[in-house]
């Protein structure tokens, strides 16, 4: 029997987050939609309130200066975050992705740590034209003239990749080899000589922050700013990338599909129709039964994975099962929402039609919910389900 008792700590940290994502963060989301951009001034203060309460880069480890969470931990407060906006979400709390622990020699001081504190943002750069879920495909390449590298390449929807100060760039190093040792991480810096913003893609939601196209010609960085080991960078993103899926896709679109669900059983029992509450009306409890149902299944899904993460042991095919449960979950979720306001609920007076936008992503990005039913499939033909 899993054990998902938590220390008295850690309920205080969560119910830290969620007080803080109410009342500092939450405020802030109606001037994001309407101007697509963060609040310089209020983002200073509430950035610097979440750093006071050590809120900042949590899902880092201690000894760098994050939160040093467990992975149960860790899902239990990005559920909080997935109650506000994605931008929100990067600015205050911040977007540390965890392969930067291969940082080594002086990329500690240049990247991880000052992206840790804060002074210093980060962007991935993997997506091409060509190569979205099949990461493996990509065209961008680096090869080595001396003592340098030169990169060749288009990136897009990089999140974050017109303002970040330095990107993770992955490159093909041996075209024969691929993701079988052919693949390199790379750390470029913002203003590197041949590396530039082309623009910034218009986006049907997640407004707040950009989504950029980058383009490498000829750019030319050190031999040591290869993130880890040439050849290994596909193997590092695989392994980073598992929590991050369980994270900020499924824990978030929990904490999403409980705030929409809130709404809705708030709405029902103050709105009032042909003489009665609507929450009376047996549609509108199945809409609500519906929703609570689907979202406590997904949450036992992130904590089973997130529990066998922490006893390490491989949740692969589990988190690519919650990655399309908990993104369709989440849609479905918001829409009866919406459903259960009716006009209000499709008006920009409510948050629900930006969460409505904002959770139709999901189930692209990280890898198609059609890729990941392949994936779980192929697993289980194999092997069998494994629970």
């Amino acid at each position: 029997m899993i054990d998902f008792s938590l220390p008295e700590e850690t309920r205080l940290l969560v119910d830290t987050v969620r007080r803080f994502v109410e009342t500092e963060v939450q405020p802030l989301e109606e001037e994001v939609e309407l101007t697509a951009k963060v609040p310089a001034d209020a983002l200073a203060v509430t950035k610097a309130k979440a750093k006071k309460l050590g809120l900042y880069a949590m899902n880092m480890p201690a000894d760098v200066g994050g939160g040093g969470l467990s992975c149960v931990e860790h899902c239990l407060v990005e559920e909080e975050f997935g109650k506000t906006s994605d931008a929100l979400i990067r600015r205050v709390f911040g977007q540390v992705y965890p392969m930067l622990m291969a940082c080594k020699g002086d990329q500690v001081e240049r990247y991880l740590l000052p992206t840790v504190k804060g002074d210093k943002i980060c962007a991935m750069a993997i997506t091409e034209p060509g190569a979205g879920s099949d990461a493996a495909s990509i065209s961008t390449t680096a090869h080595l003239d001396g003592d340098e590298w030169v990169l060749n390449g288009t990136k897009h929807f990089i999140s974050d990749g017109d303002i970040a100060d330095y990107v993770i760039l992955m490159a093909l190093t041996d075209k024969q080899k691929r993701a079988r040792g052919g693949i390199t991480l790379f750390l470029v810096d913002r203003g590197t000589p041949g590396f530039k913003v082309a623009r910034t893609q218009p986006m049907m939601g997640h407004r707040g922050y950009g989504h950029a196209e980058l383009s490498f010609e000829d750019c030319r960085i050190p031999k040591a700013a290869v993130l880890g080991e040439v050849g290994g960078g596909f193997k590092l993103i695989m392994q980073s990338v598992l929590q991050i899926r369980l994270a900020h896709i499924g824990a978030r679109a929990v904490g999403m599909a409980q705030r929409a669900l809130e709404m809705m059983r708030r709405h029902a029992g103050e709105r009032r129709q042909f003489g009665q509450l609507i929450g009376d009306f047996q549609m509108v409890q199945k809409l609500i039964a519906d929703s609570a149902t689907e979202i406590f299944g997904v949450k036992m899904m992130v904590m089973n994975a997130a529990w066998d993460i922490d006893q390490g042991e491989d949740a692969r095919d589990k988190v690519s099962m919650i990655k399309v449960a908990a993104s369709e979950m989440q849609g479905r979720v918001v829409d009866r929402a919406i459903q259960v306001f009716g006009g209000m609920g499709f008006s920009k007076d409510l948050p629900l039609e930006r969460m409505y936008r904002d959770a139709r992503v999901t189930r692209i990005y990280d890898g198609t919910s059609e890729i990941h039913r392949m994936l779980v499939a192929r697993s289980t033909i194999k092997n069998g389900l494994q629970l």
